[in-house]
């Protein structure tokens, strides 16, 4: 099997009567990919990004289908595009319940599994602390180094420049997690309490640097995105693993 990394090498270029069956894609940038007269038959398209812009399938754009899809299939998942301090309290009340479920469900054989080299239900959490460090303590409340030690970065972080020394090396206990894990559900459900309209309007940097300059509102809408998306993975592989899928 060939891998190609961090490669430009391919952009522009045109792929006649190639095949890519059973071909992995990861990381990868396909926007303004043009395909035309492929055989699609499975093929599994999984994008965070989605929803930020737009997919063409035979001249129809599909991403509100999708979005009116996950939100029927995940009750209160319109709630992360709130506006209101009431609508984004409900919406976090919402995702919590939906992981409350799925934690509590989960045979404690499977909460370090993973499944086609995506994160585990563990490390999910982990990720999640990470985002709400980022997102509420970091860019909302302004704390200078918000990172708890057993978050979770994401990939490519320490090529971007961040200081992943941050983080502890060795992976944590299950139980500690979920310690950790609920002290900061507990910040966000202690902030949207007292949240008011003129709050959430107000101007914050963003976590990672960059041109944007989000509402803190936008930053609580970008951690519900979070928790519903990897809620979303988890119960995807989850599923998997109760399907038989081999654990990596």
């Amino acid at each position: 099997m060939t891998t190609y990394s961090d490669t430009d090498d391919f952009e522009a270029a045109t792929f006649v009567a190639a095949s890519f069956r059973g071909a992995t894609l990861r990381f990868c940038d396909l926007s303004s990919v043009s395909m035309r007269e492929v055989d699609v038959n499975g093929l599994e398209i999984d994008s965070h990004d989605l929803f930020f812009g737009s997919l063409i399938v035979n001249g129809v754009d599909v991403v509100p289908l999708v979005d009116a899809e996950l939100n029927r299939q995940f009750p209160g998942r319109e709630l992360q595009k709130a506006t209101s301090p009431d609508g984004l309290r409900k919406g976090w009340v919402a995702v919590q319940e939906a992981w409350r479920e799925t934690v509590t469900s989960t045979p404690p054989d499977r909460v370090n599994a993973q499944v086609r080299g995506e994160w585990s239900l563990a490390q999910t959490l982990r990720h999640l602390i990470l985002a709400t460090d980022a997102w509420l303590v970091g860019a909302v409340q302004r704390v200078e180094q918000p990172f708890h030690e057993i978050g979770q970065i994401f990939t490519g972080a320490a090529q971007m420049g961040f200081d992943t020394s941050i983080f502890r090396d060795e992976p944590p206990a299950y139980a500690e997690i979920l310690a950790v894990r609920a002290e900061h559900q507990q910040l966000v459900t202690d902030f949207l309490a007292s949240a008011t309209p003129e709050l959430l309007d107000e101007q914050r940097d963003g976590p990672w640097g960059g041109d944007w300059h989000p509402t803190v509102g936008d930053c609580i809408r970008v951690i519900l995105e979070e928790e519903w998306a990897h809620l979303r993975y988890v119960r995807r592989d989850l599923a998997l693993l109760a399907d038989g899928a081999a654990p990596a």
